[in-house]
């Protein structure tokens, strides 16, 4: 047996392929989509190893064609569920025990699959799948991904190397033992890298993991589940279930083993699952982990001193990348009325550049919004903005499904900053600007944090270090990821953890050690050399 003290190679954020025409990478990458797309799969739930399918089949549909059948998933019942928290169960104790460094090396081993033989496939099945161009899917489920898996094994490194003082005579440890219990993970549509760490991170510090994906995931997240196998995974660590929430949901939350939930998602599921674990509480071995990253209203404000082309190039970037389906895009923007006439300048000019499309054809920068459940809602509210009289469209506003799932990105402008375009989560390709007089900076980043329950990411652009200084103090609560001169997207592993708190989220921070801290229970250890034989005290002689 191996007495050396190991260490995780020190981790590297992953370079961003360009795909530029002529690259290996591209040619690479389009073979593999082509691939694909002929390769007509029937994805089953993988619960202890074994492979689960059923006779309740449901259809991949490709969101930027409907036409593009990718194939079809298993969906389970109830039964399935029970058969994941046993198989979950039997993992556990082989699992948990297993060398540290051996959990590390499997997930390390999983990086370096992404980062090679597999990056064409998770970055096809993410385009495929979810409707990401080319750029968006390779900062997601390969670079992110990669950094997620690195990054972790390097923070459990760091954890366990924390331990306590020791005085004369005595030799005190610390252990971080998984939870008592098993994990259920549930993960959104829009991040592959974040199905993959809501997973990875509490099954890398010992735990055993059931994992729920959302449905318009699925494709990419079967790809996931071969790559850890292949990097060696044993059988029930990580079970995979495709099964109705609330199946799912009243079966787990009222198992005694339940000892975590790792959730990204909307606001409104998050405190319902909260609701449901409080009212079991009396049924559980242990008080379970909640950890949840859900809605946001992020935000843009612009100061006087700002840059026009800076602030035009962000809004651009941090509302309509991934067609704005992500939690930290900017839906409301804030701007000096002295630089507004610059900013819309550019800004009309540039949306009316954007092309939007299939995520085959490179150029376009925009692709479909991911089902048509999402199409009919961010629609609906496109047409009540253009009845609204506080309301006037700037650009874009047109749509179509015929095809895919299609919504062309959308600026409006309001004179009430309280309207419902500024206070609700959309989701979508549409942000609302509210222009503001250059002598009430400080009332409206007062607005700014009064006006949403959210407070996830946000962004102040100035150029004066006074007005920065202001906005972030005056903005201290607003955002769990502030952000300076920059869009509010793209948080880095390892460079800007991500979480927020209010109605965003419990801010554990996923991309840091605070996150892998909540997936172990510590145990203290004091062994005494010299034990005492007499109980009196020197002061009572």
């Amino acid at each position: 047996m191996s007495n050396a003290f190991f260490e995780v190679p020190v981790p590297i954020n992953e370079p961003i392929k360009d795909y530029i025409d002529g690259s290996q990478e591209k040619k690479e990458l389009l073979d593999t989509i082509s691939s694909m797309k002929k390769n007509i799969v029937d994805i089953p739930m993988i619960i202890g190893g074994e492979e689960i399918r059923t006779r309740n089949k449901i259809n991949i549909q490709c969101p930027h064609n409907h036409h593009l059948n990718l194939g079809t998933f298993s969906e389970g019942d109830s039964t399935h569920v029970n058969m994941a928290i046993d198989a979950a169960s039997k993992a556990k104790q082989e699992w948990s025990s297993m060398p540290w460094q051996s959990r590390a090396s499997i997930f390390l081993k999983a990086a370096e699959l992404i980062a090679g033989p597999y990056r064409s496939k998770i970055n096809a099945s993410t385009m495929l799948g979810q409707s990401k161009n080319v750029f968006q899917a390779e900062v997601d489920a390969a670079c992110e991904f990669i950094d997620f898996l690195n990054f972790n094994a390097s923070y459990m490194e760091d954890i366990y190397k924390n331990q306590p003082e020791s005085s004369d005579g005595m030799w005190n440890r610390m252990e971080y033992r998984p939870l008592e219990g098993f994990i259920f993970a549930i993960s959104p549509f829009n991040f592959t890298s974040i199905a993959g760490n809501l997973c990875a991170s509490p099954a890398l510090m010992g735990n055993t993991i059931i994992w729920k994906p959302a449905y318009p995931q699925v494709y990419s997240a079967n790809i996931i589940m071969e790559v850890f196998k292949e990097a060696g995974l044993p059988d029930g660590v990580i079970n995979i279930i495709y099964v109705d929430g609330p199946v799912a949901g009243d079966i787990i939350f009222k198992h005694e083993d339940f000892a975590g939930l790792h959730f990204t998602g909307s606001t409104a599921v998050f405190k319902n699952l909260w609701k449901e674990i409080g009212n079991n509480i009396n049924k559980y071995k242990s008080y379970p982990r909640v950890v949840g990253e859900t809605g946001g209203k992020d935000f843009i404000v612009a100061h006087k001193s700002a840059n026009p082309i800076e602030v035009s190039t962000s809004i651009v970037r941090g509302c309509f990348e991934f067609q704005g389906q992500k939690c930290s895009a900017p839906s409301r923007v804030y701007i000096a009325n002295s630089i507004w006439k610059d900013v819309k300048s550019k800004l009309v000019n540039d949306i009316n550049s954007i092309k939007v499309g299939d995520p085959e054809d490179f150029s376009n920068f925009m692709n479909a919004v991911i089902d048509e459940r999402a199409f009919k809602k961010i629609t609906s509210y496109i047409d009540a903005a253009k009845k609204d009289k506080d309301l006037e469209l700037l650009v874009g506003g047109t749509y179509d499904d015929s095809k895919g799932y299609f919504i062309e990105p959308t600026v409006f402008i309001t004179k009430n900053p309280n309207n419902r375009l500024m206070e609700e989560e959309i989701f979508g390709p549409v942000t609302c600007i509210y222009v503001y007089n250059d002598k009430d900076f400080e009332e409206t980043l007062k607005l700014v944090d009064k006006t949403s329950p959210y407070a996830l990411t946000g962004a102040v652009f100035a150029k004066e270090q006074v007005a920065i200084d202001t906005a972030s103090k005056l903005l201290e609560y607003s955002a769990g990821n502030f952000y300076i001169n920059d869009k509010p997207t793209g948080a880095v592993v390892g460079q800007q953890p991500f979480g927020g708190g209010r109605a965003s989220g419990t801010n554990d921070k996923a991309g840091s050690y605070l996150n892998l801290l909540r997936w172990v229970s510590p145990r203290t250890i004091k062994e005494v050399y010299n034990t005492p034989k007499d109980y009196r005290y020197p002061f009572m002689d």
